[in-house]
Order: C-alpha cells, then sequence, then structure tokens
C-alpha cells in the first residue's frame, strides 16, 4: 500500500534533515540532488521545515551569492540543547552542547562519596545546573550519562554492584527529578567510549571490533556487524572478571580480584612498574598507570622501561587473544587512558604476542581518544536521540 500524502511528506522531510546533519548546510539544489527528490518536493520541505523552526537559512553559496537559488540551509543547532555526563568512582564530567554537538560550556568535579550519597549527588546534580547555566541553554532536551557497571538491557537502568558507590545509581533519579522536561539515559561507559572511537578515533574504518578499555578498571565493549552488543543482562563485556592465568585465585561473583582485572587494572599497572624500577610522574591529571606507561614508551633506550612494556603486553595479551578465539573481531583497540599512553608502540607489541598464540589474524590499534572517549560517547548518543525525537517523521 502506497504511503498516504501526509507520510510520504514525513518521511521526506526525516530525509533531508539526515542529509544536513551529515553534510552541514545545503542549497535546495543540493538537497534535490541527494534526496533525488523533484524540485517542488524540495521547496515544500524547505518550507515546512523552516516553518517547524528546525531548519534556516544560514548563508549563501555560488559565484553570485544571491538569489533563491544559492541561500544555504542548516539545522538551527539551538533548537535543543544537551548535555553529557561522564561518572567516574572519584568524580564527574559535564559538558553541554547544541544539537549538533558543538560544546557550548564543561566542568569535571572530583566527588567526596565519604562525605555520604545525598551530598555526593547534590554536589554532581549541582555541577550539571551551573554548566547548564553557563552555557545559556533554557532547558535540556537529552541528557546521556556514561557510567562503570552493568546496565540493565530491559529497563536501561543502572544495576546494583557492590564496587560501585550508591550515589551513581542515585544520580540518575535525581537528575531526571531536577530536569522534569529531560529525557536522562545512562550506559556503561566502555561502550560509549567504543561508539566514540568508532565516530572520531581509532575504530573509524570498522564495522567489527572490540574496544579494549584500560583505565581505573578494564572492560570491553563488544561492535559486531554495526551493531554494540550488550548481552542478555547488560554483561557483555565484563572482562575484568575473566580467570586468566598469573594470579592468585580465580575472581568471585562479586569480585574480579584474580581475574584479568588483577593484572591489568590501574593499581596492577602501578605496581609491576615499580617491579621494573619505575614510578608513576606526579599527578597532573591523568590516572598514574597512564603516567607510568607513557613514561615508559618515552623512555625506548632504559632497559627496565622496556621489559615493563614487555610483561605488560604480555598480560594484556591474554584478554585480547581471549577475546579473538571468542569473537574473531578481527581488530582490537586499545582504549582508556592506558591504551592511549601506550600508544602504537604498547599496540605492536600486544599484536606481536597475540599473533604467536591466535590463529586469528587480529589487528591490535591505540585508542586516540583516551578517556574523553567517554564523555564524547556520551553526547553523541545524546544528540542521536534528540534527533530522533526532533526529526521524527510526523503526519502533517
Amino acid at each position: 500500500m502506497p504511503a498516504s500524502p501526509s507520510t510520504a511528506r514525513a518521511i521526506n522531510d526525516r530525509l533531508a534533515l539526515d542529509h544536513l546533519q551529515r553534510e552541514g548546510p545545503l542549497t535546495a539544489g543540493q538537497l534535490k540532488q541527494l534526496t533525488g527528490l523533484s524540485r517542488p518536493s524540495v521547496a515544500d520541505l524547505v518550507d515546512r521545515l523552516t516553518e517547524a523552526g528546525l531548519i534556516a537559512v544560514v548563508g549563501e553559496a555560488g559565484e553570485q551569492r544571491r538569489g533563491p537559488n544559492a541561500r544555504l540551509y542548516g539545522i538551527v543547532a539551538d533548537r535543543a540543547h544537551l548535555a553529557a555526563l561522564d561518572v567516574r568512582t572519584e568524580g564527574v564530567a559535564v559538558v553541554v552542547a547544541d544539537l549538533l554537538g558543538g560544546v557550548l560550556a564543561e566542568a569535571a568535579l572530583p566527588i567526596d562519596a565519604a562525605s555520604g550519597t545525598g551530598p555526593a549527588v547534590e554536589q554532581a546534580v549541582a555541577l550539571v545546573e551551573r554548566v547548564v547555566k553557563e552555557a545559556g541553554a533554557d532547558r535540556l532536551h537529552t541528557v546521556g550519562i556514561g557510567a562503570p557497571g552493568l546496565i540493565d538491557p530491559v529497563t536501561g537502568e543502572l544495576r546494583d554492584s557492590v564496587s560501585l558507590p550508591e550515589w551513581h545509581r542515585r544520580l540518575v533519579a535525581a537528575l531526571q527529578e531536577r530536569l522534569p522536561e529531560a529525557r536522562v539515559s545512562v550506559e556503561n561507559e566502555t561502550n560509549l567510549a567504543a561508539l566514540a572511537e568508532q565516530r572520531d578515533g581509532a575504530a573509524h574504518d570498522r564495522d567489527t571490533f572490540v574496544l579494549l578499555w584500560l583505565g581505573h578498571g578494564t572492560g570491553a565493549a563488544v561492535v559486531l556487524d554495526g551493531v554494540l552488543r550488550r548481552g542478555a543482562s547488560g554483561g557483555t563485556g565484563e572482562i575484568g572478571f575473566l580467570p586468566v592465568p598469573g594470579t592468585s585465585g580465580p575472581p568471585s561473583a562479586t569480585d574480579c580480584a584474580g581475574g584479568f582485572h588483577s593484572l591489568a587494572g590501574s593499581a596492577a599497572i602501578v605496581k609491576l612498574a615499580g617491579e621494573y624500577g619505575l614510578t608513576a610522574p606526579e599527578p597532573d591529571g591523568e590516572p598514574p598507570a597512564a603516567g607510568v606507561v607513557r613514561a615508559a614508551v618515552q623512555r625506548p633506550g632504559d632497559d627496565g622501561a622496556g621489559r615493563f612494556l614487555d610483561t605488560l603486553a604480555d598480560r594484556i595479551a591474554l584478554g585480547v587473544a581471549s577475546v579473538a578465539a571468542v569473537l574473531d573481531p578481527g581488530c582490537v583497540v586499545l582504549g582508556g587512558e592506558v591504551g592511549q599512553a601506550g600508544g602504537l608502540e604498547l599496540a605492536a607489541r600486544v599484536e606481536e604476542r597475540v599473533r604467536r598464540v591466535s590463529p586469528l589474524p587480529t589487528e591490535v590499534r591505540a585508542g586516540v581518544l583516551g578517556g574523553a572517549a567517554v564523555l564524547r560517547g556520551a553526547l553523541l548518543t545524546a544528540g542521536s536521540r534528540a534527533q530522533d525525537d526532533l526529526f521524527a517523521p510526523r503526519e502533517r
């Protein structure tokens, strides 16, 4: 059955908006070429979208730069405002942006969980409100939150975990209460980092890959055929619990000590560095583990630094080889602050070791976004959800 005229118009509007979002400002002639619609249909949709406040004339194109055919139409960026949060055990970072992802204001704040759940939540919410005010946003359309821990695939809520502070779970509800008009959603931090590395970083050319998160803790995000996989309970990628040799014993259902985390988590990396006479630099905003890995990479002639990187590569290769054996992704990105700090040097050492033990060809790449990938991924997700709502085909 052919679509009704109103439905066809709605579909055409969304098609034009998708092109404007991807390509930037376009003339009516360019929209006609990209959409394949007739000139009258393009003229009608431009009028509808302009009247709806979704697009506006943002300039002119062409040598003459005058006349209706030269008008450049672009999405109205301030049609909606977004917020993204990166919630860590020790603090929270916030960015507020327009509909196209242009950053308007951002800030970060350490959170002292020892002060109690209520005060910790209030500090985080107050930070969000302050950044929103600094951005000049009247209200938020969508809030995307990245947090450690499991996200229930049915409810979309952060699940209970003995390893996470209680203020993490309370924060989502508090934000929804204080920002009743906003759509608030939470996603696992490693999954968001993978989306960001795929859009803007090391996996930009991959539809199938695994991001191995190396930061305060360890985790993995799985993208297969362009789809982020979460698993039946939201636990895909909980690689910190992977039983591996070289630990004091297997992990338990409530504690990843003894799992891969015990070999490649931040504390384990700092301890390993100490065994080779390396100490973490003075804090400069990055985790100590990232600092010591970066320092080791920058000392190519140092025997202790080289042996430290070799041993660390041995450990990381256990996780990568396990991922390759089960999923055969063809590419593993070493993400997080440690993956970024290790760069090409650490990635090459890991890949060489994986090649020895796995028959499946697996390219190992260094993440380029580091810890910033979580916030970037949260912003991308918030923007996508806002656009899905604002640009959704509606019968007129």
